[in-house]
């Protein structure tokens, strides 16, 4: 793959593990130097996926780019302006911001319960509310104004296929995830004319290590290799969504949402 982001900076939220740490590789391989993040700097070990972010970090400059890591709650103002001066120390502006920190995680740290309409705690809801929405608002409100300026950058946030469809289980996530989907289109109608280029991404189920470890996986669509789209996707087919969205072949793509999702939402709206 040519290196068409070299000289830039990005910034992945979520990145220790998961659909974040794929994505930023993939970003990594692209020629940028990345930033990761997640909530503590051990948090990457919580499904045994790495020993801790410092890990995630040799893995990314192994890619041959330079990279650091940041941590704290993206929704928390202080957090986010400490991880804001720090990048900044050593990197300076940021180019591209993929926003993937979330998740159905209540706040015991696992999934509420009940996770229903109207059972869930309200503690949950607002873990849920902070964790999903005003972290990415409270990140974007970070680094976004800086592109403004500059007439230069790109924002991809994470949704969710539960974005697109009524649920019962696990609906405060799909609901705040529909609003992380509008809120995209907003900051897309916002800075239309600035040269920011806004869009998200709403993967479905996908293979990672807490998706494995926190519910019933059905065996039948673990298989990639099926010919079938009924399965779960491979974590880097949610990140080549992103690699385009953020790569030189999306520059007229604004304001859209993408699912990648294999068609789970091909019907809802």
């Amino acid at each position: 793959m040519a290196k068409e982001l070299a000289g830039k900076v990005a910034f992945v939220t979520g990145s220790g593990r998961g659909l974040g740490q794929v994505m930023a590789q993939k970003i990594a391989a692209m020629g940028a130097d990345v930033v990761v993040h997640d909530l503590t700097w051990t948090a990457p070990a919580t499904f045994g996926e790495n020993e801790d972010l410092g890990a995630v970090v040799r893995l990314i400059e192994a890619l041959g780019a330079r990279s650091m890591a940041v941590t704290g709650n993206i929704g928390d103002r202080a957090a986010v302006a400490q991880m804001k001066t720090d990048i900044e120390a050593k990197f300076g502006h940021v180019d591209i911001l993929v926003n993937c920190a979330g998740g159905d995680i209540g706040a015991s740290g696992g999934k509420p319960v009940p996770n229903n309409v109207l059972g869930i705690p309200y503690e949950d809801i607002i873990t849920l509310t902070n964790n999903n929405l005003i972290g990415t608002m409270m990140v974007t409100q970070a680094f976004v104004p800086g592109m403004v300026e500059r007439q230069s950058g790109i924002v991809v946030n994470i949704g969710s296929a539960a974005a697109h469809a009524g649920y019962s289980g696990g609906a405060i996530y799909a609901t705040l995830k529909a609003a992380v989907v509008h809120y995209t289109r907003c900051l897309a109608a916002e800075v239309l004319t600035s040269g920011v280029r806004v869009n998200a991404v709403s993967p479905g189920p996908a293979k990672t290590a807490r998706f494995q470890a926190t519910r019933v996986v059905e065996s039948a669509k673990m298989n990639s290799n099926s010919p079938s789209f009924d399965r779960y996707a491979e974590p880097a087919e949610i990140a080549d969504a992103v690699a385009w969205l953020v790569s030189d072949g999306s520059r007229f793509v604004h304001g859209q949402v993408i699912r990648v999702d294999g068609g789970l939402t091909l019907f809802p709206g």
